[in-house]
């Protein structure tokens, strides 16, 4: 029996074990190589303590958005004004909901947003065209939120 052939493509002098020299380079250097159950120290509650601190965490969050971001501030007021109009102006139920829904819609997309944003400008505040791209993509989300909202509310006032 003879032994198994080797891939020429795999091997490299430089490699004692003849792989990648630069891919075992970066394996070695990889933090998750060295402790592979690098976990949030969070992940392991669990029952009512985990619902507990994620209830707390996400109004920490409320918080957080409603002191840095104005366009949070913003869409939360008009919120507050158009939702009791919701059940002014709508006369089924089904209508009251998605009125009630779209206007909670961008307020979801605007947390989402902000918190993009938050974490882009955490990586870096220099100008990138990635950056730009990612903030950009979340502020066009944003957008198409609040469009659906005047659809919404269009088709439901004028019929």
């Amino acid at each position: 029996m003879s032994a198994p052939k080797r891939n020429p493509r795999k091997t490299n002098s430089a490699s004692p074990q003849g792989g990648n020299p630069l891919r075992e380079n970066r394996v070695k250097e990889s933090p998750l190589k060295e402790s592979p159950l690098k976990e949030s120290p969070h992940k392991g509650k669990t029952g009512l303590k985990r619902v507990l601190n994620a209830f707390f965490y996400s109004l920490e969050g409320f918080g957080a958005a409603w002191k840095h971001e104005d366009a949070f501030r913003q869409e939360s007021i008009l919120a507050l004004i158009m939702i009791p109009l919701a059940f002014v102006f709508a006369d089924a139920a089904l209508e009251r909901a998605m009125m009630i829904a779209s206007v909670l819609l961008v307020l979801i997309v605007e947390l989402v947003n902000s918190a993009i944003e938050a974490t882009v400008d955490r990586i870096s505040l220099e100008n990138h065209q990635l950056a730009k791209r990612a903030k950009d993509i979340g502020s066009a989300a944003v957008l198409i939120a609040l469009i659906n909202v005047l659809v919404v509310w269009g088709f439901v006032l004028l019929g």
